[in-house]
């Protein structure tokens, strides 16, 4: 395992970040999960995330019984908040300092720990003034109940925004949580280059677009048993239904020779191409079995050519979604609750 600094700060995290949603407390029983994690630490991992709002609090509380007995200096825990928890009540929603308050003390407790290392705003709030959602991340800092702060799916404005009030109340955004692969490139063109700027680093999501990119969905083929997209439990199959095109499929197939090449699998092909990006600190990688997680562990210190990257962009063509608008998209425009 390889280790990068996350933003511009002292921190360091595995490139290979174990993430657990929509596996524990909904998709994998509980002895499964705990297999995962060790198989994570096992073979060099040390960075795991996870948010409140994932199986309704149960991902949090999973997670913690599986890292009980981890020497807690040696591990980074991230999660998150914004998203609608507990009986999703008027105020169990948002980035309130209300909401950020509560949270973080039901997530410290299901985590097992004193403290997070990044505590991340799972999505850009319209509707509590950003002033408000920084000054509740400061006190947080302060009070040591969180090491460091990040975001997830927040466009250059508002990574710009979020990022001067940081600084005038004491500390640093250092990261930011995009959806990112091949194929969902739309960080690209606008956060990246601002994150660049504000000393911001990318912990990507989804790298391997839903398993899509692991080939393993052949165009016009019966899908795979047990399979992300035949999974109604955990929403597995309505996220990855944008991809379940013969067009997308058939383009995924052509990525093959590549990976030949680097004696790579689809899936540690697809993580490396990430980790190609020097915005990027770390790639979120689920699993649903232990050997999933050392699979994934291979990608970590690939590098992969010039070349063979734009082959990879030749494979793909015009599959590939780049619009910006997207991150602004994935922001709630209006209250869950």
């Amino acid at each position: 395992m390889e280790f990068r600094y996350l933003g511009n700060s002292g921190f360091k995290i595995s490139e290979i970040t174990y993430g657990n949603w929509l596996t524990h407390g909904s998709q994998v029983e509980n002895d499964t999960a705990f297999a995962c994690v060790r198989a994570a630490l096992d073979n060099g991992i040390t960075t795991f995330d996870t948010a409140d709002v994932y199986a309704n609090t149960a991902a949090e509380t999973v997670l913690g019984e599986a890292l009980k007995g981890e020497r807690r200096q040696s591990i980074e825990i991230f999660t998150k908040v914004f998203g609608p928890t507990g009986p999703k009540g008027h105020n169990d929603v948002g980035l309130s300092r209300k909401h950020i308050m509560e949270s973080i003390d039901g997530s410290l407790e299901r985590l097992q720990t004193d403290y997070v290392d990044l505590y991340q705003a799972h999505r850009f709030d319209h509707f509590t003034p950003l002033e408000e959602t920084m000054q509740a991340f400061a006190d947080l800092v302060r009070q040591g109940k969180v090491l460091y702060v990040g975001v997830s799916e927040w466009t250059a404005d508002q990574l710009r925004d979020g990022a001067a009030l940081a600084k005038e109340l004491g500390f640093q955004l250092i990261s930011n949580q995009p959806q990112y692969s091949a194929l969902w490139r739309v960080i690209e063109e606008e956060v990246v280059p601002a994150s660049k700027e504000l000393g911001i680093s990318q912990i990507v999501w989804s790298p391997i677009a839903q398993g899509v990119l692991t080939g393993k969905y052949k165009p016009g083929a019966e899908l795979p048993a047990g399979s992300r997209a035949t999974d109604d439990k955990g929403n597995g199959a309505n996220m990855i239904k944008r991809w379940m095109r013969d067009e997308v499929l058939e383009r995924v197939q052509k990525l093959q020779p590549v990976a030949d090449e680097l004696d790579l699998s689809l899936a540690q092909l697809a993580v490396a191409w990430t980790l190609q990006n020097e915005n990027v600190a770390s790639a979120i990688m689920g699993a649903s079995r232990p050997e999933q997680v050392k699979e994934n562990v291979v990608a970590a210190g690939v590098k992969i050519p010039a070349e063979l990257m734009q082959r990879i962009d030749e494979a793909l063509g015009d599959v590939i979604e780049r619009d910006p608008a997207k991150t602004h998209d994935s922001s709630p425009k209006q209250r869950e609750a």
